[in-house]
């Protein structure tokens, strides 16, 4: 213990001294945005979990057992509507339950209430993120107005006003609605944005930002299209006003962040990346969205030289890489990432990859190769020979390979430590991805019915 808690002592030094030479799209970097700096990052160290393979074997444990109810939840079906058409009953579309395949989604996806708990989704996330509570306890915002003319003070009603509030709140939307932001959107701590129930499209503008803040949830939302921005005088919390520099045109960019849950968002065709996890970001949990036309699609960890990401700890599961994708699904620096259940359908290039030794564990996912004989390998390693990359430890476990695909191993097998019997699980085979990932994307939930 004494040896960890040194290098996370070194650790902090560093980013002390760093943190304020980054760009971060910051032109001036105040006394405030240092206080909120330190915070955020004594917080990244408190939600650096030392053992990782501890909470990738819970979610194992979790998505076993959905899919075992899910499975026992088809019989059931099946068995009713053969006694229904037995009986000479309809044996129609009426009777047909929801199904949840993966356990995010059987925590809250088939309850008809579910619009009158919305909060119940804060308790359902898994992985590194499972922490995220966003606005739990907090109260009810409503955005009524989707458009986006004021930077410095934004018009009550819109999403800007509500994510720079104080305090947990729980923003929902009145509406469809399509939100083109002028300027970077920047999200402030204990915050949900929660797009059931209204066909939200955030797109044709810039796209979202979480910077040196903790607990936030984004949800159900559909964001496209997203350019880069000139940047300028932004309010980034309810007390304070930054000049910003120019926008990297990310559909959502998380920089110095923790505790962070992004679920059920269908992303595509943005001018950067389409998530974005770098600068001493930890404890984030990606799951259930759809993600198709992009190039470079997720990039975790700022840089080859940027060592505080090591603390980085990051879940993508039951995502469906679709169609239109070229690389970096997700592409890796320094830290820990574990890649769970995830239907790879479509690259050109290849998926997963990185840099700087990270380590990589995949784990039930299935991964359909592109046509081209040059493009089967599932990973890639950049600016490193072999016999430095040959170190790094990537696993495949439970993978499905089909058209040819290759995932080139490294490094010793990623183990799990010592835990309860009752974690000694192991995931859903690949094979079952694209069931896991069937509802991925922005559901179209219907209020009084099961999403």
């Amino acid at each position: 213990m004494a040896g960890f808690g040194s290098k996370i002592a070194f650790i902090f030094l560093v980013f002390a001294i760093t943190i304020p030479c980054l760009e971060a799209g910051i032109a001036e970097f105040d006394d405030y945005l240092k206080e909120q700096a330190h915070l955020a990052h004594e917080i990244a160290l408190k939600s650096y979990v030392p053992n990782p393979e501890n909470i990738t074997s819970d979610l194992n444990l979790h998505v076993h057992k959905a899919m075992q109810e899910a499975m026992e939840e088809v019989s059931l079906n099946s068995t009713r509507r053969e006694l229904i058409q037995a009986r000479g009953g309809r044996g129609g579309h009426r009777g047909r339950r929801c199904l949840a395949t993966n356990p995010i989604d059987r925590c809250w996806r088939c309850r008809r209430d579910w619009a009158q708990n919305r909060q119940l989704l804060a308790k359902c996330g898994k992985g590194f993120g499972r922490k995220a509570v966003g606005g739990l306890g907090g109260k009810y915002y409503v955005v009524t107005d989707p458009s986006d003319n004021d930077m410095v003070n934004p018009k009550p009603g819109t999403l800007r006003f509500g994510v720079v509030q104080k305090g947990p709140l729980w923003i929902i939307f009145q509406r469809n609605m399509v939100i083109t932001l002028k300027q970077e959107l920047l999200v402030s701590s204990d915050k949900t944005i929660d797009g059931r129930g209204a066909n939200v499209q955030i797109r044709d503008g810039a796209g979202i930002t979480l910077q040196f803040v903790n607990n936030v949830i984004i949800h159900g939302l559909r964001i496209k299209n997203i350019k880069s921005r000139n940047g300028g005088m932004i309010r980034d919390s309810f007390d304070h006003v930054g000049l910003r520099t120019r926008s990297d045109g990310d559909a959502i960019s998380i920089y110095g962040s923790s505790n962070i849950w992004i679920d059920h968002l269908s992303l595509s065709n943005c001018e950067d990346g389409l998530v974005d996890v770098i600068y001493g970001s930890t404890a984030v949990t990606i799951s259930n969205c759809h993600l198709t036309k992009h190039n470079d699609v997720m990039l975790f960890g700022a840089s080859d030289t940027f060592k505080d990401d090591k603390i980085m700890q990051i879940t993508v599961a039951f995502n469906h890489f679709g169609q239109g994708l070229i690389q970096r699904m997700p592409r890796c620096r320094w830290g820990f990432v574990h890649v769970l259940n995830n239907d790879y359908t479509h690259w050109i290039m290849y998926a997963i990859g990185g840099s700087s030794g990270p380590t990589i564990l995949s784990q039930g996912n299935r991964f359909i190769a592109p046509d081209n004989n040059a493009a089967k390998i599932v990973t890639h390693r950049d600016y490193a020979s072999q016999d430095v990359w040959s170190k790094w430890q990537w696993t495949s476990q439970d993978d499905f390979f089909m058209n040819g695909a290759q995932f080139v191993q490294s490094g010793s097998p990623i183990k799990n430590l010592p835990f309860k019997k009752g974690y000694l699980m192991k995931p859903r085979h690949g094979r079952e991805a694209n069931r896991l990932t069937r509802f991925a994307g922005a559901l179209n939930c219907i209020v009084g019915r099961p999403c």
